[in-house]
């Protein structure tokens, strides 16, 4: 029998060393080695056997691509972002900060295909009474939903394996643990080899696997990094916990776009959906006030109208400070750095602050536009036209670049009631029938856009 021996591994990105060290040489991450114990395999066991499965492969024109199946779960936005529903056999990560709604999208699903579907809701983190009365809450009440809370990997895949349900659901990954293994649950090897169990199975069986994991203090998702390589599908629910909305996005998707998201408010009965997302950030909006533009950005298949707030203010500090929520910070400073550098317009010294409201995250450089004139308009204190829209993107030289589906932009900010839109010049070629009532202002640069500003 091979001895053990002792090997430290990062908590944040799965790397092994034979000595314990205080940062991670490969993620950086500082105080993430643990202790965990190996047994290695012995020398040449592998080429010294004989392997009795037999290969076989299948030429691409006899591959049937119809055999794809999904289950529409009646919830329209998570099936948007599924790419069209859940597709047998695959296992789909779902992640996001504690309370923001995971375990309730869960049972969400259950209450839409419990008519349908034998569901089998897995918890090792609350009993099943506690599951019931947030079940009895959301209006669960089928009996084809059953729970079980079991912590023990193997356990749960037997079942799995007996009582073949339509559908499981393991919440949450970092509770599950396979007793043959010395580490804890939660640590990395517990948490990638469950997760391969659980997804052998679900292959074998067809059998689709929802599974909840946690996120780490950096708002990543905890566990090694090749645990969104195992698995099929990674959705990640965006929002702030004292918000109401929250947006459901899809990082990784091997059966549809990963552009997508879909947007839901978050009540006492649930998760319910915002079939107007546009309309939604823009409630609230208050008139005749410096420093607000809107754009409109692209998130997989439609166009989003999100409010950009721009706040310039005379600094209390010996070096004024930059903030950023919803939009990247390094891109920011360079955009500062154009206005500055290309217009003359110095923030040198004051505090700027930029807000995308509703708790929307925009990264798509479509709105560099917007931002800029959001700045501006705040450090000229000049309110811009409340039915005025603006995107496009901005290079280092203060030109407009041009951006992709503004028809579908503009047609966006014509149904809800925008008159004016500014794009960049190159664009006009896009453009195949304006809408009536608004007008198009196309600019070659900053300068000119800014120009509007008066």
């Amino acid at each position: 029998m091979a001895k053990s021996k002792t090997v430290y591994v990062c908590s944040e990105c799965g790397y092994e060393s034979v000595k314990w060290t205080g940062q991670c040489s490969d993620c950086g991450a500082w105080n993430t080695m643990t202790e965990q114990v190996s047994i290695p395999t012995k020398s040449g066991a592998f080429s010294n056997s004989v392997s009795t499965i037999t290969a076989t492969a299948k030429p691409l024109t006899d591959i049937d691509a119809l055999d794809e199946h999904r289950f529409l779960t009646g919830i329209k936005e998570l099936d948007r972002v599924l790419g069209g529903g859940i597709v047998k056999g695959s296992v789909v990560l779902l992640s996001g900060d504690p309370g923001i709604g995971k375990s309730t999208i869960l049972l969400q699903i259950c209450n839409a295909l419990q008519d349908k579907l034998n569901i089998l809701y897995v918890s090792g983190e609350e009993s099943a009474v506690q599951i019931k009365l947030r079940a009895t809450r959301l209006g669960v009440v089928g009996s084809n939903v059953s729970i079980m809370s079991q912590t023990d990997t193997q356990a749960v895949c037997e079942y799995i394996m007996s009582q073949k349900p339509d559908l499981v659901m393991i919440d949450s990954i970092q509770t599950m643990q396979l007793s043959g293994l010395p580490s804890s649950a939660g640590s990395i090897v517990q948490v990638r080899e469950s997760t391969n169990m659980l997804l052998r199975t679900g292959k074998s069986l067809d059998i689709p696997i929802f599974i909840v994991g946690h996120v780490n203090k950096g708002g990543d998702i905890a566990g090694p990094k090749v645990l969104e390589h195992i698995v099929d599908t990674v959705l990640y629910f965006e929002g702030e916990r004292n918000q109401s909305y929250r947006i459901l996005r899809s990082i990784k998707n091997r059966f549809g776009s990963t552009n997508e998201i879909g947007v839901f408010e978050m009540t006492e009965k649930g998760l319910n959906e915002v079939e107007n997302p546009s309309a939604m950030l823009l409630s609230g909006r208050m008139s005749n006030v410096s420093g607000a533009c809107i754009t409109c950005v692209i998130e997989g298949t439609r166009p989003l109208l999100a409010e950009v707030q721009g706040l310039v203010t005379t600094t209390g500090f010996g070096n004024p400070r930059r903030m950023s929520t919803g939009f990247d910070y390094n891109r920011l400073n360079l955009l500062l750095a154009v206005l500055e550098k290309r217009l003359g317009l110095y923030f040198y010294n004051l505090d700027t602050y930029l807000n995308i409201v509703g708790g929307m995250r925009i990264d798509e450089p479509a709105a560099d536009l917007a931002v800029c004139m959001a700045l501006v308009s705040g450090l000229r204190d000049i309110p811009l036209d409340e039915k005025l829209i603006a995107f496009g993107e901005v290079g280092l030289s203060g030109e407009l670049r041009s951006v992709p589906r503004v028809q579908a932009r503009i047609t966006e900010a014509s149904r809800l009631g925008f008159t004016e839109c500014i794009i960049p010049k190159s664009c006009i070629k896009q453009i195949s029938n304006v809408p009536a009532g608004i007008k198009i202002t196309p600019v070659r640069n900053l300068k000119e856009a800014v120009s509007i500003i008066k």
